[in-house]
């Protein structure tokens, strides 16, 4: 042990480089020349030496990776550089489209206008509109370049250095601010602390797990008994936001690195030694250049990327990997495409939420083959059959699924579905798993088929295709349309009132906290509830007795239902399970009851006995509120039994909070737009969107039709998309959403 602090200063700084060395060749490089015990060893002299002097501790020391004591919280930051999101295609006719597209903006382009792509000595990505003045200086078509990288699926990283050293590292958050992670970002070990030169910079990547790191962890996680995760992006995601960075450590996080935002090449530091080394640094002039500095600075940079001429060399590379990518330890879902050209990259500038210069274009939704073992019938609040096939659990899309609806009787035969069948299950974003194809060439002879049941399987009463439209509905063999589904006819079944109860209790009615299913199936059991109206004359008395209900608990489920009394008008409707009456039917009610001439409704005895005079005319006045809609509340509101549960619950003490229309009227920026959404959002759930959309003044529909303003499009969007592109609706991402609403 050396014992001059002069000679400890030069050995600590030796061992710095050496143990940073050996980190990048072994998790950048991936061609390690020291083993663990070596590098374990001089790790741990290291450690003894900045113990004894800590005054000598080196900003980009190995131990300074794992440290400091878990945060409280995160603190929000604002980046350097606005981050962005690309625009996705996802067939070889969108990326066409986006490529003709660039190429029209492109002939506008005034390149003479433009000077140099970038300072001499600073490149910032320059995100104001392109120069559409008459054009002088074109480049030719013939020589536009594209690079494709292949899209990793994890969490985007945004990293900031100053004079060569790590100074903050943050999630994208909405583009304009996001989460400082800097200690939790410093235990993935191709993240460089100090680069190999000393610039001031800002990049951009992926944070990711791999699949194998993925799967011990689950196994561990399984050996304690806890949840496992979905999918690496989640577990990366969660790892990421550990506050305590030895959490985020444990889970051997990588990552990969793929843009330059910010680079000032300064003359600062250590300029003796640097001096050569900064004149190394040329300009990049495209991505290409850019892919080479990022390696040259020091970051890990996927290697699977390429320059293509055309959009068919882009449809080869895109074709290539959309076979190859589960190979990879890392998740793939697509290929990013970008200009190769800087210059013409800062020309085409960006939209309001994405570059002009570069495009997502995405993987087709996930499917994978299974065994149908059993088919058996669920039947819902609305008496509804619903069949759904029991699977061999399998994974798909990052989830492992062993149910997945067959719809009605009708698809089971479209599809000539049987049980044993061998079939193809597709699930994209948060889409439930479907049965889309069955692989008959697979079947032994001994699949059996499928029949509806002629009774229903609960409560053993009459089930019937019933007629669409008609108060109360017919049965077959009436005049009129038969209905796709298959409804008991039961109103007393056990399993329509049950599901009446868990609909009524749920999060968007009435949200009574601790009122779960196997609660309700309970209560009912017992005797202590036959509708809706019962819950709110549940007593402690009658909770205590049962099984699973100590006093607390007792206590717990009576206060929640106390709580839950007063509820918005929207709500209750929606919590009443009238068909075809969802939260926006019950949202567009309680904006026009001016309209509909019930005046302000404080009881729920006299809404009732308004409601039930309005006809299936009066309701379908209401725009947005079709036939079948309005029919469903003529009928609902007609039942002697319907209204007697109103009154009992206004007797037990159920209150409806009246909508302020003026109020309304007053911030009614979306008035008049309809709205669909679909895909997974990143900023906020879907259901906090329907509330921006709403407290704006516009309209959530379920579904996309000629009459659909916008549709707000997440991650892994499902068929809404495609029939959005169909009917020539309007199609927009989160950054834009957030700028219509004014957030």
């Amino acid at each position: 042990m050396v014992n001059d602090k002069n000679e400890v200063k030069k050995r600590v700084k030796r061992l710095v480089s050496e143990i940073n060395k050996q980190r990048y060749e072994y998790h950048v490089l991936d061609r390690p020349d020291v083993t663990d015990e070596i590098y374990d060893s001089l790790m741990s002299e290291l450690r003894d030496l900045e113990e004894k002097y800590p005054d000598l501790r080196q900003p980009d020391s190995p131990t300074q990776r794992i440290g400091g004591k878990p945060l409280s919280k995160f603190q929000k930051v604002r980046h350097q550089v606005r981050q962005w999101s690309f625009d996705d295609v996802f067939d070889f006719e969108g990326l066409k489209k986006w490529d003709e597209k660039v190429k029209r903006m492109v002939e506008k382009v005034d390149f003479s206008a433009q000077g140099s792509a970038f300072s001499s000595r600073t490149l910032v990505r320059d995100s104001s509109r392109p120069n559409l003045s008459k054009n002088s200086s074109k480049p030719s078509f013939s020589k536009m370049e594209y690079v494709c990288e292949v899209k990793i699926d994890g969490l985007k990283i945004i990293l900031t250095y100053e004079n060569g050293y790590l100074i903050r590292a943050a999630t994208r958050g909405d583009g304009v601010i996001g989460e400082d992670v800097t200690e939790n970002i410093k235990t993935i070990y191709s993240v460089p602390l100090k680069l190999n030169y000393p610039v001031d910079c800002v990049v951009v990547g992926e944070c990711w797990l791999s699949k194998s790191e993925l799967a011990r962890i689950n196994k561990t996680r399984k050996i304690k008994g806890e949840a496992l995760f979905a999918n690496s992006r989640n577990a990366a995601a969660g790892s990421i936001r550990q506050l305590d960075p030895k959490v985020a450590a444990s889970r051997k996080l990588d990552s990969f690195i793929y843009d330059l935002d910010a680079l000032e090449i300064g003359e600062r530091g250590e300029i003796g030694e640097n001096r050569e080394k900064i004149r190394e640094i040329g300009e990049p002039n495209t991505q290409m250049d850019e892919l080479e500095l990022l390696k040259k600075l020091g970051f890990m940079v996927n290697p699977h990327h390429e320059l293509c001429k055309n959009v068919s060399e882009i449809q080869e590379f895109y074709e290539e990997w959309a076979k190859k990518k589960d190979k990879e330890d890392y998740g793939i879902d697509g290929v990013v495409i970008k200009i190769n050209s800087v210059e013409i990259q800062k020309a085409l500038g960006y939209t309001g939420k994405s570059p002009r210069w570069g495009v997502a274009y995405k993987f087709p939704a996930e499917k994978v083959t299974t065994v149908i073992e059993d088919i058996k019938v669920q039947v819902g609040r609305t008496g509804a059959l619903t069949p759904v096939a029991y699977l061999r659990p399998v994974v798909v899309a990052g989830s492992r699924v062993s149910r997945a609806t067959l719809h009605n009787e009708d698809e089971i035969k479209r599809l000539g579905l049987k049980i044993g069948d061998t079939v193809v299950i597709q699930k994209a974003g948060d889409v439930i798993p479907e049965v889309v194809e069955v692989i008959k060439n697979l079947r032994s002879g001994h699949e059996k088929e499928f029949h509806m049941p002629k009774k229903c399987p609960i409560c053993g009463g009459e089930v019937s295709r019933i007629v669409q439209g008609g108060k109360g509905g017919k049965k077959e063999g009436e005049v009129g349309e038969l209905s796709a589904a298959t409804y008991c006819l039961n109103p007393k079944c056990f399993a329509v009132e049950k599901e009446k109860v868990i609909h009524f209790v749920s999060k968007k009615g009435f949200n009574i906290d601790g009122m779960g299913e196997r609660i309700v199936e309970q209560l009912m059991n017992e005797g202590l509830i036959t509708n809706v109206a019962d819950i709110f004359a549940l007593t402690k008395g009658d909770l205590e007795p049962l099984e699973r209900f100590a006093e607390k608990s007792a206590d717990n489920l009576i206060g929640a239902i106390r709580d839950s009394r007063e509820i918005s008008l929207e709500k209750f409707l929606f919590a009443l399970g009238i068909r075809f009456v969802g939260e926006e039917t019950g949202v567009l009610i309680a904006r026009n009851l001016e309209n509909l001439e019930v005046g302000r409704l404080g009881r729920l005895g006299s809404l009732g006995e308004s409601f039930r005079k309005l006809s299936r005319e009066d309701w379908m006045s209401v725009k947005g509120i079709g036939e079948k809609s309005a029919e469903s509340l003529v009928g609902w509101f007609s039942d002697k039994n319907n209204l007697e549960i109103l009154k009992k619950m206004e007797e037990s003490g159920v209150k409806i909070l009246m909508p302020d229309t003026k109020h309304q009227a007053q911030n009614a920026k979306l008035a008049g737009k309809t709205f669909v959404l679909t895909g997974e959002l990143a900023s906020f759930t879907r259901d906090e969107a329907k509330d921006m959309i709403r407290k704006a003044g516009g309209d959530v529909s379920s579904s996309v039709s000629r009459k659909t303003d916008y549709l707000l499009v997440g991650k892994s969007p499902g068929s809404k998309f495609q029939k959005a592109k169909e009917l020539g609706v309007k199609v927009i991402g989160e950054e834009e959403f957030r700028k219509m609403i004014g957030g």
